[in-house]
């Protein structure tokens, strides 16, 4: 009577799923149909994803759930195309809220800080890894998908398809985060000027040397000077041959904590950040995951001479080359504002604005031509006069999703499943598509990326290229990157205002995050909260016992200017496609 009695419950759950399949496979194979193409897979193994999909939301149909990214078109589209799919295929309704960058991780620090469970998931920046390894507040990915939520981990999900999965593995080789989005700060100009038979001949006669995709700070110094002083004018329209930002935010801060210092030269070699000294400026010996300090006299570099000559340039090339009012921008006005066609190149310009840079001409983008085709390229980064082979070319934000142990076990399996639908190979290539910022290597590398190449200016050379890996987010020897984030931006802003010197900002920088670290150390210490691996800070000892010794942080150059080094973009491609 027992065993009937058991397969009778099993039967029903049988019907019970097969009727709930039968609904949500409708809707899956019209979503396929008529929104996620194209794809890697066929219709047949998206159908098949699809199917698992359902079967494992089945317990959580018709639950609510709370996640929250920042703004950028790729979430836009998760946001109000993803969410409606996935509610209609398995029955789990998903609100998916955008922020400001800011505001998102203000939401993750005060979910962190008080255990409330103000969302179900994040997309939160893989530059949180260092603290997400250490507080041991978010959950392990890697025993998450092996133990609880091995039911609810997608078997078609692909893990080693992933580009940033080491951007998101902490010291201890777990995996914390799981990407959904990545872009590179890459090197942007305008190539149909860059092309002139007239200001090529002019560049050459007054520098020695070729009009083109400037290697090193001194060439894209030198066409900065060009555009801005020389040319001037192109087609009626004052020119300049340099844009960034300078408005005291936040978003300040993390425009130096993006690799700034490192394209200058200020780390140490080492991918995919450098090794025993970061692009922070902070030491962390190998073998450890105790910092040090990021002072020059506990051994850091962050108001090391290649740090300060970082923050000496930046704002002398605001001043001096960039359109009027660019001072007062911030990141979302400063990359947008390419696009009325005035300036010559940007040197830390970010791939996630592609998008809007290939939008039509008719909408007021003077950066296509009437067919549409890019005038732009982007190119790698300049790298500064510190740097050297084996150290890090640039920045590569990853927003990856990230769960917390503070979220109801029901809930977290329930945003777990969204976070991997609108990373599945079902709807990934539809979703890179549209928002241009790939995670997969199976997309980047498709036909249909193939195909549209000619009109993303080289972001499908890059992302195929070998050297993609020289540019990468926030690492591990940042312990807590919410607490010493927001230190930065005060500082640069200083600089910026005139009221204090590169030097004197940077030293009251490294002074402060040593505070900081010391505070962390003083919890750790007492009461294991970084578990164990909070900063351990050095001994203050004069400046020139650290930079007297090989690697960073680096003695102050004589020359800090070099000859300028230019390569034809179509030589640059060549490399890429060998």
């Amino acid at each position: 009577m027992k065993r009937m009695l058991l397969t009778a419950v099993a039967g029903a759950a049988l019907v019970s799923f097969a009727s709930a399949s039968f609904a949500g496979m409708t809707e899956a194979e019209n979503w396929i149909d008529k929104e996620f193409q194209p794809s890697t897979l066929s219709k047949s193994d998206q159908m098949k994803e699809m199917e698992w999909f359902m079967k494992a939301a089945a317990p959580f149909k018709s639950m609510e759930i709370n996640v929250l990214s920042e703004g950028i078109p790729t979430h836009t589209y998760e946001s109000t195309v993803l969410t409606k799919a996935f509610e209609e295929i398995t029955g789990i309704k998903v609100n998916h809220q955008i922020l400001g960058e800011g505001e998102v991780v203000q939401a993750v620090q005060t979910q962190m800080q008080t255990g409330r469970n103000l969302y179900d998931a994040y997309v939160n920046d893989s530059d949180l890894i260092g603290t997400h390894s250490r507080l041991q507040l978010a959950v392990n990915l890697t025993d998450w998908m092996a133990g609880e939520g091995k039911g609810v981990t997608n078997p078609m999900l692909d893990l080693d398809d992933f580009m940033g999965l080491k951007f998101t593995t902490g010291p201890d080789g777990k995996l914390y985060q799981l990407p959904d989005q990545q872009f590179a700060n890459l090197y942007w100009f305008r190539y149909d000027w860059f092309q002139r038979a007239d200001l090529k001949a002019q560049f050459k006669k007054k520098y020695g040397y070729e009009l083109g995709v400037p290697v090193n700070w001194s060439a894209y110094e030198d066409i900065a000077e060009f555009f801005s002083e020389d040319v001037k004018e192109i087609d009626g329209v004052r020119i300049y041959g340099h844009m960034d930002y300078g408005k005291r935010a936040p978003d300040l801060g993390w425009r130096m904590t993006d690799a700034w210092l490192s394209m200058a030269g200020e780390g140490s070699k080492g991918l995919p950040n450098g090794i025993p000294v970061d692009e922070w400026g902070i030491r962390m010996e190998p073998g450890t995951c105790n910092p040090v300090g990021a002072s020059v006299s506990r051994g850091g570099a962050a108001n090391s001479p290649a740090a300060v000559y970082a923050i000496r340039k930046w704002d002398e090339w605001l001043r001096k080359y960039a359109p009027p009012g660019a001072a007062s921008y911030d990141f979302y006005q400063s990359l947008p504002a390419l696009s009325s066609g005035n300036v010559a190149q940007q040197i830390f310009w970010y791939t996630a604005f592609t998008a809007s840079m290939v939008a039509p001409k008719d909408s007021g983008n003077n950066t296509v031509d009437d067919a549409g085709k890019p005038l732009w390229r982007m190119a790698p980064s300049p790298h500064g006069p510190y740097w050297t082979e084996g150290q890090k070319l640039g920045y590569q934000d990853v927003g990856s999703w990230t769960l917390f142990k503070s979220t109801p076990v029901d809930r977290r399996k329930a945003a777990w499943l969204f976070a991997q639908f609108a990373v599945s190979k079902t709807v990934s290539l539809k979703k890179t598509h549209v928002g241009l910022t790939p995670i997969r290597d199976s997309d980047i590398r498709h036909a249909s990326f193939t195909e549209r190449a000619p009109n993303l200016g080289g972001l499908v050379e890059f992302y195929r290229s070998p050297d993609r890996v020289l540019w990468s987010p926030t690492g591990v020897n940042v312990p807590d990157y919410p607490k010493l984030a927001q230190i930065w931006w005060q500082q640069i802003g200083d600089v910026n205002s005139g009221a204090f010197t590169a030097q004197e900002a940077m030293n009251r920088l490294a002074g402060e995050m040593d505070q900081v670290m010391a505070r962390m150390q003083a919890v750790d210490e007492k009461a294991g909260v970084y578990g164990g691996c909070g900063p351990r800070l050095n001994d203050e000892v004069a400046d020139s016992v650290w930079l007297n010794k090989p690697g960073s942080p680096k003695a102050k150059l004589a020359n800090e200017k070099p000859q300028g080094e230019t390569i034809a973009y179509d030589e640059l491609v060549k490399r890429w496609q060998n």
